[in-house]
């Protein structure tokens, strides 16, 4: 897990009403992630159910969100942070997600746009804002949001809800999403202005060669 998407997780459980049981669907926290991918401290009291395809550390259950094999409308809360890229299908997945959640439940979302590809146990896919737009269509209420430049985001998230948010929840997220996408607009890296006017102008190899410089100096 990024430090941006666990900051994202903590916004979301302080503004958002998550009832139990929570299923954090793709738990599996990598090694030398554990301090970060630890999602149960965020929600205190509430039954948390961590799922994934592979047996390890923050994993109680084995489950594929392709066909999740659970009751309809039987789960409280669904947690995908970085787990659709990884997932062959995701429109099937939220399905299976939106099928499974109890009425006025809260799913939570984010993937990657620029980032490489990595396994876990494999990788399919980038997301769009527009893209997340789309799998979340099921859902009577949805905010997506995305952090990095308009044109090429690096991370793209959502918060879905099967019903209505009050109007004062709502105004809450969408304050605390605004300053946590300043906060991560440039994320690790920050262009200079040159970078921002050129970067339409001159081939990526330049920039690139530009920026390795700029860092060595």
């Amino acid at each position: 897990m990024r430090d941006i998407i666990h900051e994202f997780a903590q916004l979301c459980a302080r503004d958002l009403p998550f009832v139990g049981p929570i299923h954090e669907f793709g738990a599996f926290q990598v090694p030398g992630q554990e301090a970060i991918a630890e999602l149960r401290p965020l929600f205190p009291g509430k039954d948390f159910i961590g799922s994934d395809m592979r047996l390890g550390k923050g994993v109680n259950a084995l489950l594929n969100l392709h066909n999740l094999g659970l009751a309809s409308e039987s789960i409280g809360s669904a947690i995908l942070l970085d787990t659709l890229e990884h997932v062959e299908y995701p429109h099937r997945a939220l399905e299976e997600v939106y099928r499974a959640l109890r009425p006025g439940g809260i799913a939570i979302l984010s993937s990657v746009m620029q980032f490489p590809i990595h396994g876990f146990p494999d990788d399919y896919w980038r997301f769009t804002p527009s893209a997340f737009r789309s799998i979340v269509k099921p859902f009577a209420w949805s905010l997506v949001e995305s952090a990095g430049e308009e044109d090429f985001p690096h991370t793209v998230v959502a918060v879905a809800c099967k019903g209505q948010l009050p109007q004062s929840t709502i105004a809450s997220l969408q304050a605390d999403l605004q300053v946590w996408r300043k906060r991560w607009h440039y994320h690790t890296y920050q262009p200079t202005r040159f970078e921002l006017f050129a970067k339409r102008l001159a081939p990526p190899i330049a920039l690139d060669i530009y920026r390795q410089l700029r860092q060595q100096g």
